[in-house]
């Protein structure tokens, strides 16, 4: 950024952990911004409550003017996972798009407190290789283009842990991080990723050190487990009977799914900025979540409706794990999908056992499923002879084509 633009800075709101990176960038910000003002924004998107001890407190130490934690929990769950969920979004048929989801959320708080306070610029700590420094500016620009984004990791000329510990040193500034993290964790109300160590290399599989938040399949319990969920117009309203909001109905899920091993991943997945990452994710009560939309649905759409509906759902998955959230394009995918989920209503039953969630029970008010006409005995709903006609027209195309090379063939011959 150029020497002019840097002075024209005065306040600066910046997205704020409280750990090694961020605690280093509020100094970093005040020396060579020009003495500006650094405004912490801390989001509370269900990533523990152990992360956001004392998060004011060091925020300040580190030279921040103020600390905002804004509790997104309710907000994330109900706006922005939900919608998600009823487009049927899976990322490389496997992700299911916990840390990309959170970014949109984060991203709109983030620019409210910004605007709030009179803030010239925002700031973020996301590497220059990763998706999220995508994801965070396209929000940004999206959302308030006048704004001045700055984003220290490729700007400053720091490059390792060491270096960014020795700077807080220098700067005699209190930092509780060490040498020894091994792995780069990412958690929310959804998922927890894990990403580094042994990780790095795609033929290493993964310690028991690198999961956090379910049980080891092999260490579940040897009894199965069985949860309910209940659904009105493809919303989560209730989970084993029981009225919840959609935070509490997650937390829920979370708790039952991770003790049997629920919601582990481990891929190699394409970044958007063009590279391919390893990392291992826990989803436990999202893969419950899933399982279980996508049981009712089968219920409930038609055989056209659900291929349409699968069709957005590879394709939001793109759009929101790029960081287009914000779009026209996005916009319309998600109305497309809320308009097939006005008839996801009723309850399924999902068995969990060591690392399985499969749905073993499902019933819709809006079921298209009829026992009459799905019947192996007789019926009289449905005359298997007239399906001779229909596979006939059905199959005229191909018949039609076999019948030109036959003729072709003998042309030849002749």
């Amino acid at each position: 950024m150029a020497l002019a633009a840097k002075k024209n800075i005065k306040k600066v709101v910046l997205a704020y952990s409280g750990g090694l990176d961020t605690s280093a960038i509020i100094p970093w910000l005040k020396e060579n911004y020009d003495g500006c003002e650094v405004v912490a924004f801390c989001a509370d998107v269900g990533q523990g409550e152990e992360e956001l001890v004392g998060i004011k407190e060091k925020a300040i130490a580190s030279g921040a003017s103020e600390c905002y934690v804004v509790d997104l929990k309710e907000e994330y769950v109900k706006d922005y996972i939900y919608p998600i969920l009823k487009t049927g979004a899976v990322y490389e048929g496997q992700y299911l798009l916990g840390t990309s989801m959170a970014r949109p959320v984060i991203a709109k708080a983030h620019i409210e407190i910004a605007l709030k306070v009179g803030a010239d610029a925002v700031c973020h700590g996301c590497t220059g290789k990763g998706n999220d420094q995508v994801r965070f500016e396209a929000c940004f620009a999206a959302l308030a283009p006048q704004l001045t984004v700055i984003a220290p990791w490729r700007e400053w000329d720091m490059v390792s842990r060491e270096d960014l510990l020795d700077y807080l040193a220098e700067r005699n500034i209190p930092c509780a991080a060490s040498l020894t993290k091994i792995y780069s964790r990412d958690a929310n109300a959804w998922h927890i990723s894990h990403e580094g160590g042994e990780l790095e290399d795609p033929w290493c599989e993964p310690s028991k050190e690198v999961w956090t938040m379910t049980v080891d399949p092999m260490d579940a319990p040897n009894e199965a487990g069985k949860v309910m969920l209940s659904f009105e117009a493809g919303e989560l309203v209730a989970v084993d009977g029981k009225p919840m909001s959609a935070y509490q109905s997650l937390m829920y899920l979370n708790d039952k799914a991770a003790a049997h091993g629920v919601g582990r991943i481990d891929i190699v997945e394409n970044r958007l900025v063009g590279m391919k990452s390893r990392g291992c994710y826990e989803t436990p009560g999202g893969t419950v979540l899933m399982a279980a939309y996508k049981g009712l649905e089968s219920l409930i759409l038609d055989k056209e409706s659900l291929k349409y509906r699968e069709s957005v759902g590879h394709e939001f998955s793109h759009v929101i794990y790029d960081g287009r959230w914000f779009t026209p394009l996005a916009k319309a995918q998600l109305a497309s999908a809320a308009s097939f989920a006005e008839k996801v209503t009723g309850d399924v039953v999902v068995k969990l056992y060591k690392g399985m969630a499969q749905v073993t029970q499902r019933r819709s008010p809006n079921s298209l499923y009829s026992e009459e006409f799905a019947t192996f005995g007789a019926d009289d709903v449905y005359d298997q002879k007239h399906a001779e006609g229909f596979i006939r027209l059905f199959s005229l195309s191909s018949r039609i084509t076999a019948l030109k090379q036959a003729d072709s063939v003998l042309t030849e011959k002749k």
